[in-house]
């Protein structure tokens, strides 16, 4: 694998440790991204993705270990830095989706009013919802309500996001049309950290991270992970399983 330590990593997560109660969810965890990344954690349901996502996010605190996120410990501090879009979206139903977005961009720090317009129309465009500006959630499909909480995680620039399961339940085209958001992201400098349990996200990123029980278990580009296998042709599932089940 190739030496990433050239760089300041915008994640660096060492042996992060955490439990609900009893129940232990990330077992010794570490891991560095870099900026400008697209960086997958790939795991089944239950692996610890979206719970290291919210703790990258500082809305849960590690039981012991460091996460630094720029440098720093996550916090309400760095929230004008990051873009979070949850598995579960956290939309108002009742207003239109111009009005979510404005509110979203106050919480952001977005405060001059015609900056702030500014920025809400050109992620409207951006998702592809300019007609439905003016519509409440509710009248929206499941696709398009995706749709604006991605919007709602870039409408103030971040320059780090943290997209917990983005593509889930997406038709193959809105699907690839989220990747082109995210690959011209990453080629403007976002950073990108994205959990996901299928192969189809996974083969977009720049690296990955197999989770297993909280722990990574392999790290590395989609080529060199399916080099890892040792057989010709490998696919990503091929790699997943050779390392889930030990070699």
């Amino acid at each position: 694998m190739q030496n990433d330590m050239a760089q300041t990593p915008v994640v660096d997560a060492q042996q992060v440790v955490f439990s609900y109660g009893d129940r232990r969810v990330l077992d010794d965890l570490s891991l560095r991204i870099q900026p400008g990344a697209i960086f997958g954690i790939l795991g089944a349901n239950g692996a610890g993705k979206t719970t290291l996502i919210r703790l990258l996010a500082g809305l849960l605190k590690p039981r012991s270990g460091s996460i630094r996120v720029f440098g720093e410990t996550p916090s309400p501090g760095l929230a004008s830095r990051i873009g979070y879009m949850p598995q579960l979206s956290a939309l108002y139903l009742e207003i239109s989706v111009q009005q979510n977005l404005d509110f979203f961009a106050r919480m952001y720090g977005l405060s001059d009013s015609a900056q702030r317009r500014d920025a809400v129309e050109a992620v409207i465009n951006l998702v592809g919802l300019w007609d439905r500006r003016k519509d409440p959630v509710l009248r929206l499909s499941g696709g398009m309500r995706q749709r604006v909480s991605l919007a709602i995680a870039l409408v103030h620039s971040p320059t780090l996001l943290l997209l917990d399961e983005p593509t889930v339940g997406l038709d193959p085209e809105l699907r690839a049309t989220f990747w082109e958001h995210f690959r011209e992201l990453s080629s403007e400098g976002t950073t990108l950290v994205i959990s996901s349990h299928t192969m189809d996200d996974a083969a977009h990123c720049d690296r990955l991270s197999f989770l297993q029980y909280g722990r990574v278990i392999a790290e590395g580009s989609p080529s060199e992970l399916r080099s890892a296998t040792g057989r010709d042709g490998a696919t990503l599932e091929d790699a997943f399983l050779y390392f889930v089940r030990g070699r």
